[in-house]
């Protein structure tokens, strides 16, 4: 009886496997979608990037426009 976890025939992929997918994928699909593709992928990591960074930025401004609410009694027990 074999107990297969799920995707773990992944761990056993040598880089000959991998080339043998890279090589099925460019016949099925054809360099032109292929290359089409990664320039969509390239897009969204982009857009992606630009959209973290947006919000790191509203955050830090966001924090910069907070006010310090503590009353001064308190401020000296810290």
């Amino acid at each position: 009886m074999h107990s297969f976890a799920p995707m773990g025939f992944i761990n056993n992929i040598g880089p000959m496997g991998l080339i043998v997918i890279a090589v099925v994928v460019l016949v099925l699909f054809g360099r032109g979608k292929i290359s089409s593709l990664m320039g969509e992928v390239g897009k969204g990591i982009t857009a992606f990037k630009r959209g973290v960074d947006d919000g790191k930025k509203e955050l830090d401004d966001s924090l910069a426009d907070a006010k310090d609410v503590t009353p001064e009694d308190e401020k000296d027990k810290a």
